[in-house]
């Protein structure tokens, strides 16, 4: 992307039959969503579904950019929203028109949990006062800071509500004549009104798209980006050591699984063309937002702890706030081309027109959202030009295992590693880091993974 160009934005490209939309350049005003938005936001939320037990299989959400709508213990899952996918590329006419139709009411599924954000973080928020004056007066006094923190919580919720609903305008980039997905209307709605049913673990993913703001696009993330993102670039541009750096725009990238699209981004800043590819639309909303809105550095202030008080150190800590972002996204070399895709990987890169296109891929705490790995290392093997190089990091937690009615081929790292091979990859170098995920830093509880780290090239 030419640099000189003020306010550039992430191109745009329409493929009907296939969710592949690249966030576009985007209309001004306000679309029909802010409209609709205080009268969804009215609408009754699955309450009884926020129960009080104290269980200790918390969801401590490693949301890892991809939300797949299935949960592991402690939630540390790299959450790619495969709830609605469509693999079988020989659709009929009316095969098609349902996927449309079940599309349509997920996509609307997610911007109704995005926009019943504010309420239900207040009504959670709330719960905590009420079972405060359950206590005795004596005991209340205790806690004499207790009411005034719930205070400040409403406020940052507020906070990140205004944002939300940013994030929430420009829906019609999702919509095109061959594909309205946005497009419900009120009898539709009330047909599939179980379907739409916003529960717990929808409001989560919102939850969780806040904190990956912090890891991708904030000063407080830069630890977490250190540790993986940047020797992932860093062996980029080791690779393509003999290209000279205003010829690396010759060079294109592609990042499955992109999230927020910052490695993408990185990586395009660094003067390769990179194309991410996302297919969750919380994530896609979400990196819409940050990509083609944001204008400047530290233009946002959001609060993504105050959703959870457990394992807090110091009272405050849940009011921790972070600026995004933390550098222009605009700021993207001249000659280079970035952009974002949405689209099942499989059914994005399996197409032809792929085959053979891609210098190099690059996969972080990706390839375990597969249901079938065969399938994800075959479509990378296809996508690159002979001699292309696959650059690897992350664990292995397999996102559809145990999940019901679901397939889900679960390989040890030996297996992977020895299949990679089998399909045609040479391994130049592997090795292991540690990495949290979305951490708090300020928390009392962090997960970390030995992510499994790869060079290999297309033989």
């Amino acid at each position: 992307m030419d640099s000189s160009n003020q306010g550039h934005r992430v191109p745009s490209s329409l493929r009907p039959g296939i969710r592949q939309e690249q966030l576009s350049p985007l209309r001004s005003g306000r679309s029909r969503f802010t409209d609709e938005f205080s009268q969804e936001n009215n609408e009754d939320v699955a309450m009884t579904d926020y129960g009080h037990g104290h269980d200790h299989n918390h969801d401590h959400q490693h949301n890892h950019g991809h939300d797949h709508s299935h949960d592991h213990d402690h939630d540390h899952d790299h959450s790619h929203d495969h709830s609605h996918n469509h693999s079988d590329h020989g659709h009929n006419n009316d095969e098609k028109v349902d996927d449309m139709h079940e599309e349509a009411l997920h996509f609307h599924k997610i911007i109704k949990a995005f926009s019943q954000y504010k309420s239900n973080a207040l009504y959670a928020n709330h719960r905590r006062r009420t079972d405060f004056y359950t206590l005795p007066e004596r005991q209340q006094k205790m806690l004499p800071s207790y009411l005034e923190r719930m205070e400040k919580v409403d406020a940052a919720i507020e906070t990140n509500y205004e944002i939300i609903k940013i994030i929430c305008e420009d829906q019609q980039i999702f919509v095109n004549e061959d594909r309205p997905i946005a497009m419900l209307d009120a009898s539709e709605k009330s047909r599939n009104a179980a379907v739409l049913r916003i529960r717990q673990p929808d409001m989560e993913k919102v939850q969780g798209t806040i904190k990956q703001f912090v890891r991708d696009w904030s000063e407080e993330g830069k630890p977490e980006r250190e540790a993986i993102y940047d020797p992932m670039v860093q062996e980029l541009k080791n690779w393509f050591a003999n290209v000279p750096e205003d010829k690396r725009g010759d060079i294109h990238v592609l990042v499955p699984g992109s999230g927020l699209g910052r490695l993408a981004f990185e990586i395009a800043h660094a003067g390769f063309s990179a194309q991410g590819n996302e297919f969750s639309y919380y994530m896609l909303l979400a990196s819409n937002f940050i990509l083609n809105k944001a204008q400047r550095v530290k233009q946002f202030k959001i609060y993504p702890y105050i959703h959870s008080f457990s394992n807090i150190v110091r009272s405050d800590d849940v009011l921790t706030a972070a600026w995004i972002p933390d550098v222009n996204p605009t700021e993207i070399p001249r000659g280079t081309d970035f952009s974002m895709v949405a689209g099942d990987f499989l059914e994005v890169y399996q197409e032809e027109e792929n085959h053979g296109k891609w210098d190099a891929v690059v996969t972080c705490f990706f390839i375990d959202t597969a249901k079938n790995i065969v399938n994800y290392l075959e479509t990378i093997h296809k996508a690159l030009k002979k001699g292309g190089v696959w650059i690897n990091a992350g664990p292995l937690l397999w996102h559809f295992e145990n999940t019901a009615n679901e397939i889900s081929i679960e390989l040890s790292l030996e297996e992977v590693v020895e299949l990679a091979k089998t399909i045609g990859f040479r391994f130049e170098v592997q090795g292991t880091t540690k990495s949290t995920y979305m951490a708090n830093p300020h928390g009392m509880l962090k997960y970390v993974y030995e992510c499994a780290t790869w060079t290999a090239v297309k033989v």
